[in-house]
């Protein structure tokens, strides 16, 4: 949910049946490929930039998507389009953020920026990473959020962004990507080497917030394995995913679980015991002239963190997050003028 190169573009978000390829390799090296040709296209209101992260509630609705004014949107079908869903207290009483008259990014700070949204199915509660607000929910029928957390151990947030609940417990598992810069400056988190982030734990029970890892290096998209006994975090600088266990011999530790060919931003459970990590950019290719074959914007890791599937698209295209549901892969993507789709 950090951005690389963040422009002025308009911002999509697009649902895609994918059609799907083998690239002949040995079996075990064996690593499917498919392309966003075969794509339905939602696109957000007119005046708000988004996509970062997508949602559906314990009914299957959705999805729920933050936008740039501070709102959170739900999608209702094409007969409704997209309603507000929830927003922090700010966006009523700022004018500016109901009525902007100057660049989202001069007034996210004040309007808040929903970046990482994970319903708690039980209770119908949907969690809000938000930037500049905290750790934020609000109940089954939206509205004003409340803010749940605004720092841990003394230190405040400066940058939530990727966020996971584990059903079973409520407990929320999120990230602060830097306490040196905010979202507005993530580029300086790379181009400084910045290793300030912290991933974190918001109890259910106590309400107390705690510091599972700090001194990270941006810490960004966050999900809850599927037996429940770790936690992967997407580092979108350095290009890799990490895991930290929650339970068992090796509670408490945190390790490599991929090196990534892109800068990652949201890591989603997929639904074969592995994750989808979406990419918002793919790394350089040092000594190459040529254009690359296919451009990468996103990848599956088997729960062991080998790369199983990659999902191409027209150079240009990239993706915050990749989330299936009910055999659909929706796709929320950021920073595009038009959605080119190339196998």
């Amino acid at each position: 949910m950090g951005r690389i190169g963040l422009s002025s573009a308009r911002l999509v978000l697009f649902a895609g049946l994918l059609a799907a390829s083998l690239v002949p390799s040995c079996a075990a090296a064996e690593i499917k490929t498919s392309t966003t040709e075969w794509s339905f296209r939602l696109l957000l209101p007119n005046g708000v930039t988004g996509a970062e992260s997508l949602a559906f509630d314990a009914r299957g609705q959705g999805p729920y998507t933050g936008v740039s004014d501070g709102r959170v949107l739900k999608w209702g079908g094409s007969a409704v389009g997209w309603t507000t869903f929830a927003h922090h207290a700010s966006y009523r009483k700022i004018p500016l953020c109901t009525v902007p008259v100057v660049p989202s990014e001069e007034t996210e700070s004040l309007c808040g920026r929903p970046l990482g949204l994970a319903f708690h199915h039980k209770s119908g509660d949907l969690y809000i990473a938000d930037a500049y607000k905290g750790l934020m929910r609000v109940g089954p029928d939206g509205r004003e959020a409340e803010v749940l957390a605004t720092g841990a151990d003394g230190v405040p947030f400066n940058f939530v962004n990727g966020i996971d609940v584990d059903q079973a417990t409520g407990d929320v598992y999120f990230t602060d990507s830097s306490v040196t810069y905010p979202r507005r400056f993530n580029t300086e988190i790379m181009m400084n080497a910045d290793a300030t982030g912290r991933l974190l734990k918001y109890n259910a029970t106590t309400k107390q917030v705690t510091v599972l890892e700090d001194g990270l290096p941006y810490p960004n998209g966050v999900a809850v394995s599927h037996d429940r006994t770790y936690v992967v975090v997407a580092h979108t600088v350095p290009c890799q995913a990490h895991r930290y266990y929650l339970r068992g011999p090796k509670a408490g530790h945190y390790e490599l679980l991929a090196d990534l060919p892109g800068y990652p931003d949201n890591v989603r459970r997929d639904g074969k015991g592995g994750y989808w990590v979406a990419l918002n950019q793919e790394k350089g290719r040092p000594n190459t002239t040529m254009a690359p074959v296919k451009h990468l914007v996103g990848v599956r890791l088997d729960a062991n963190g080998m790369e199983v599937e990659e999902l191409t698209a027209a150079k240009g295209v990239t993706l915050s997050e990749v989330t299936e549901r009910n055999g659909t892969k929706w796709l929320g993507s950021v920073e595009l003028d038009y959605i080119g789709l190339v196998s």
